[in-house]
């Protein structure tokens, strides 16, 4: 009997604790399943488009009902700078999964999911900005700068690929593609604030964790929304209208993505070599693992987009690259997960022994 209230109080403790940093799970899953969706192998591709769902599923229940129990703990979330971007994870986690589902035959869910990422995003875009503004107790945030931060250009990038597909079947709707515009100039905005952060304030092997990596995973994005417009009919006026700059804009952005890679390798050396940072599960590591798979998809898009044969093989290293980091990160979860728990591998919980002797 004293196993059911231990559950019970680890549960309500993981829920009053859930982080929007575990909705990188959902786009690493869900992205990865989209590339093996395009590369192959399929059965790999629907089994992640599986756990991507029910990824997204729980943790939006559970993100509700942490709203609706323990309003101070997302309340802290949100005056924190450092944390509050990653909300952002939650409209890019819809949008992400929504895209995959529409490769898969399934547009009315995607435009459900749609739907609530806008309102999500729409919400956020201007409220988190309001709060940094007019909410915080401190003259600066520079110090609370950080890559989570990139999950706003992620998010809304997000939304522009939902709405090249649904331009495809809605042509007269074009304007519903202007988020690639407001991403793009939210990154370099973005991209000078970390770097001013990273000339001004000191960095530390803690400062220095694993979302940065989304200063990658956010070029790829953009390049993987120009390539679909690209992909979209030549007739459509905003296609013939901007194909040239698109074209320009995501292999500059492609390039500029694939010149942070070795960078973002050296300062991973620094961080768990040179300081012996210990390499154990977090939920930010899921943010590496999305830049590499999102990297993927997107080149192999822009290379057939503009033509470029160099990018296929490319696409596919990296893949697997990405398919690798998943595999680690998802184990180490487990082992985390079944820890915590109490599960042992004899088939039993530890928390069963420990009862039956104390009774």
């Amino acid at each position: 009997m004293s196993n059911q209230p231990r559950s019970v109080s680890w549960t309500a403790t993981a829920v009053q604790s859930l982080s929007p940093g575990y909705f990188p799970f959902v786009l690493a899953t869900s992205i990865i399943s989209t590339g093996t969706f395009l590369l192959g192998p399929s059965w790999l591709s629907r089994a992640l488009l599986v756990i991507a769902s029910a990824g997204l599923a729980m943790l939006i229940v559970a993100q509700v009902i942490q709203v609706v129990l323990f309003r101070s703990s997302v309340a802290a979330a949100f005056d924190d700078p450092g944390r509050v971007f990653g909300f952002f994870a939650i409209a890019a986690g819809l949008d992400v999964v929504g895209i995959r589902l529409a490769a898969a035959g399934h547009p009315p869910a995607t435009a459900i999911l749609a739907g609530v990422a806008a309102v999500v995003w729409l919400a956020l875009t201007y409220g988190v900005p309001a709060i940094l503004l007019l909410g915080r107790s401190h003259d600066s945030v520079l110090g609370d700068v950080n890559g989570t931060w990139l999950l706003w250009v992620v998010a809304t990038q997000s939304l522009s690929l939902v709405a090249s597909t649904l331009v495809r079947a809605w042509p007269s709707q074009t304007g519903l593609l202007a988020p690639v515009a407001v991403g793009l100039v939210l990154y370099l905005l973005l991209v000078s604030l970390i770097l001013q952060r990273w000339l001004t304030v000191r960095v530390t092997p803690q400062t220095l964790s694993p979302p940065y990596w989304i200063l990658m995973g956010a070029t790829a994005i953009i390049v993987l929304a120009g390539a679909r417009i690209l992909g979209l009919l030549a007739a459509l006026p905003v296609v013939r209208a901007a194909a040239g700059f698109v074209e320009g804009f995501s292999f500059a952005l492609w390039a500029f993505g694939t010149w942070w890679i070795p960078l973002l390798v050296v300062l991973g050396c620094w961080r768990y070599i040179r300081h012996r940072w210990p390499l154990s599960y977090e939920p930010a590591l899921w943010s590496v693992v999305f830049p590499l798979g999102m990297y993927s998809v997107a080149t192999l898009s822009f290379g057939q987009a503009a033509h470029l044969a160099f990018m296929g093989p490319l696409s596919r290293f990296m893949l697997w690259v990405a398919v690798a980091a998943w595999v680690a990160v998802a184990a180490t979860f487990a082992a985390r997960l079944l820890g915590a728990t109490g599960f042992s591998f004899t088939g039993h919980h530890r928390g069963a022994a420990t009862g039956r002797k104390n009774t």
